[in-house]
């Protein structure tokens, strides 16, 4: 089925960066409180997808991001549709889980979703072209400038965007306690992708082990060629 390692290695890195993002979504409607921060409980699977991007990144180019970022927008509709046509069919009367709630867990609003959706199309591609650049400038070198600088930029767009359509278009939030919503969050967002910085380097070291340190030398130059050019 797979032809070489580095299919296996894609495969691998694409299912772990679907599934966090699906989960985020799923998940997002619950808050939590994190310190002086008020905070979706999906804060837990998206620091990994930003994590898996920067892998992804390095080793599969633009090209790679790009296409399983448009893929994973799909599979979020897709299950965003299917949780629908689930919220339309009544509970059995036996059902440990009734239709009040099941609809409070999984019917979020129709502006959340289109924000959320449109947040992560936009960050995410967003996040490519400033690895890209920097990784223009930088070379190898500066793994964590590249990974952290880039996730900078993607989570100011994301956190602003999903916050003004779910929240400020609605007139749910004025504009004052838009700005500080967003910037809120970001500042949040922010100090969790300096903090799992280590892991980037741990999910280097793992995919130069799988793949042998020749090898993986060598997907990373093919990918800087193909991604810069």
């Amino acid at each position: 089925m797979f032809k070489t390692r580095k299919d296996i290695l894609f495969t691998i890195l694409a299912g772990f960066f679907i599934t966090n993002a699906v989960v985020g979504e799923m998940i997002g409607g619950k808050l939590v409180q994190l310190g002086p921060f008020t905070m979706s409980i999906g804060i837990i699977p998206w620091p990994f997808v930003f994590l898996f991007t920067d892998i992804i990144n390095e080793y599969f180019g633009k090209a790679g991001v790009r296409k399983l970022t448009l893929l994973t927008v799909v599979l979020i509709i897709y299950a965003f549709i299917l949780l629908f046509l689930g919220m339309m069919v009544k509970a059995s009367g036996i059902s440990p889980i009734t239709d009040e709630q099941f609809n409070a867990v999984f019917g979020q609003s129709l502006w959340i979703i289109v924000g959320s959706i449109t947040a992560f199309l936009f960050s995410q591609l967003t996040d490519v072209l400033t690895f890209w650049f920097i990784r223009k400038h930088t070379g190898r070198k500066l793994i964590w400038l590249r990974a952290t600088g880039s996730t900078m930029v993607s989570q100011l767009i994301d956190s602003f965007i999903v916050t003004g359509i779910a929240f400020y278009i609605p007139g749910k939030l004025s504009l004052v306690d838009f700005i500080n919503t967003a910037s809120t969050g970001y500042t949040a967002k922010l100090m969790l992708a300096v903090a799992l910085t280590p892991l980037i380097y741990l999910g280097h070291y793992l995919v130069e082990k799988y793949l042998g340190k020749e090898e993986a030398d060598q997907i990373v130059d093919a990918s800087a060629v193909e991604s810069t050019k």
